[in-house]
């Protein structure tokens, strides 16, 4: 008669009855947990957009920027004023310790006026000029704060799925550390192997305990700095979906082919060339003072004493020539100063120019590292799941080592990990391309 295997007496081991011990009806599985709410990729940069705090910034930022546009432009315009006086006045005398009788004036002064700038040699429009393009450039600010803003909610939110998937990672190793732990436990009962292997197998399942702990606690921490980058108020009660950025157009091509699409979309690059505009603007205006400013100025006025019945409308109207000859040299510097802000905005024009190229270079070389990476980790992630499998059957043939068991498991649980961080580092990698070439998904 043929024997069992030691294995499927380990099993059979595990299956029977202790001694002494009631045999129970199995017990009913417990009921499923409700399923909680699923934040995909495109949720999280819709609220970034609806609710980052400093979106909400930004935007004030560009409507106090339009009205000071607006404040600028108003001296172009004529400047009307109307006045109402209305006085009431006695006159009384006094003589000796007797009080002679006085009298009471009642007076009514009504007028109008108006004020025109003709010319001033560009000052006043020149300075219209440079706050109209201050506030374009505060617009294109607005948008640099949206661009980071998804980034932002695109980082958390890969940095969560990576974290949600080493909970899954922890979850498998906790798994296998039980069922070798119940394997273990078998073939220690039946005398197969010593108990040092059990304690082993004990002090791994522990282990694995404590990294799913460690790794539930990191996806929680995860969604909170989510929440963050989302500019929302809520509990960490969800989870995120497996979202990944799809590739990007043109990711594989040169920085040379992308620069010139970065330079062109790029908000800040935008913001700054209108700065720059809003300077030469303000170096135009101040150029003005050197020369007259010409107005005219008209008013009509009434005033009599009540009733009005012999008063008349009289009118006036005045031109003016103001010409500032001689203020200590305070127009000149005003100029030195307009222009060498020109000079230090065409400095960081070229500077930032020079950054975009470094983006773009950057976050294409990140990508394609990132893919190579990610073909590599995945590949190493396979061989390590049959390196487990190997060491699992030579462990049961009685082959193989507890030590040898334990260290495939080892390197299963890091190729899993190093699985998730490559394809955390591809999904930041494409967010970071797409900010660096401008683009904004549509709302």
């Amino acid at each position: 008669m043929s024997r069992l295997p030691l294995a499927a007496l380990a099993a059979l081991a595990l299956l029977a009855p202790r001694p002494g011990a009631a045999q129970q009806a199995p017990a009913a599985p417990p009921p499923a947990a409700p399923a909680r709410e699923l934040l995909t990729l495109s949720d999280a940069v819709r609220l970034a957009r609806e609710n980052q705090p400093q979106l909400r910034q930004a935007r004030a930022g560009t409507l106090a920027a339009t009205a000071r546009a607006a404040e600028a432009r108003s001296a172009l315009f004529p400047q009307l004023g109307a006045s109402a006086a209305y006085t009431r006045s006695t006159t009384n005398v006094r003589s000796g310790y007797l009080p002679l009788a006085g009298t009471r004036d009642e007076t009514l002064s009504l007028g109008a006026s108006a004020s025109q700038l003709l010319w001033d040699f560009g000052q006043t429009s020149g300075r219209w000029q440079a706050a109209r393009a201050s506030a374009e450039a505060q617009r294109w600010s607005e948008r640099a704060a949206l661009l980071q803003a998804v980034l932002g909610a695109r980082s958390a939110f890969f940095a969560a799925r990576a974290a949600h998937d080493l909970v899954k990672v922890a979850r498998e190793t906790l798994a296998n550390q039980e069922a070798h732990l119940r394997q273990i436990q078998g073939f220690v009962d039946v005398g197969r192997n010593p108990a040092i292997d059990l304690a082993q197998a004990r002090t791994d399942r522990a282990n694995a305990q404590v990294q799913l702990i460690n790794a539930e606690n990191g996806y929680d921490t995860a969604k909170a700095q989510l929440n963050l980058a989302m500019g929302v108020e809520r509990s960490t009660d969800y989870d995120v979906a497996d979202d990944t950025l799809p590739p990007v157009e043109g990711e594989d091509g040169t920085t040379d082919e992308l620069l010139p699409e970065a330079l062109r979309a790029r908000p800040d690059v935008a913001a700054l060339e209108q700065q720059r505009r809003s300077l030469e603007a303000t170096l135009s205006a101040v150029q003005g003072g050197y020369l007259p400013s010409l107005g005219v100025t008209g008013a009509v006025r009434n005033d009599g004493a009540l009733p009005l019945a012999g008063a008349a409308w009289n009118w006036s109207a005045t031109a003016t020539l103001n010409w500032n000859l001689f203020q200590g040299g305070l127009t000149g510097a005003q100029v030195e100063e307009a222009r060498a802000n020109v000079t230090s905005a065409d400095s960081q024009l070229a500077g930032l120019r020079q950054q975009v190229r470094l983006d773009v270079e950057q976050a294409r070389l990140a990508v394609r590292a990132a893919k190579v990476a990610r073909g590599a980790a995945g590949e190493a992630l396979v061989n390590a799941r049959e390196r487990l499998r190997l060491a699992e059957g030579r462990y049961q043939a009685g082959a193989g080592s507890v030590i040898e068991l334990g260290d495939s498991q080892v390197a299963l649980t890091a190729a899993g990990a190093q699985s998730v961080q490559a394809e955390y580092n591809l999904s930041t990698a494409r967010a970071q391309l797409l900010r660096a070439l401008g683009r904004i998904p549509s709302p």
